[in-house]
């Protein structure tokens, strides 16, 4: 769907984690580049929330419920919108896939080395399985 409205530059493999902050099933999580003139507003708003609407998802009050599909931003325009990019296994390993010389601006740590990181403790699992079609 999100193909449809733009086109994907890039995307990573599909990762298996257990859900975080919350209870339910695992997760399948990834990550595609896509290259935009809109603001970052109109890109949540009229192209992320419609897909999410249109494929089932129901936004509730609990950000980690779990949920037919959940569209974020990253990174826009080069800058990080998302912290949980430098911490959390489920958003670094699939953005590194991708973007793995993006740096944290304090640690000076790239994305690919905080992945290696993340890898080493946290439950994720590459599904082979599983392909986003760009």
């Amino acid at each position: 769907m999100l193909r449809k409205v733009m086109p994907i530059e890039a995307a990573s493999s599909v990762w298996e984690t257990p859900p975080v902050g919350g209870q339910g099933g695992n997760f399948l999580n990834a990550v595609v580049s896509v290259q935009t003139s809109m603001s970052i507003e109109d890109l949540r708003n009229s192209i992320l929330r419609s897909i999410e609407a249109r494929l089932g998802r129901v936004r509730t009050s609990d950000p980690n419920s779990p949920r037919t599909i959940d569209m974020d931003i990253l990174i826009y325009n080069h800058q990080v919108v998302d912290e949980a990019i430098w911490e959390s296994a489920h958003i670094c390993i699939p953005l590194a896939e991708i973007n793995p010389d993006y740096t944290h601006p304090e640690s000076g740590l790239s994305l690919i080395e905080l992945a290696d990181r993340l890898r080493h403790t946290t439950p994720i699992r590459l599904r082979h399985d599983v392909r986003i079609n760009q």
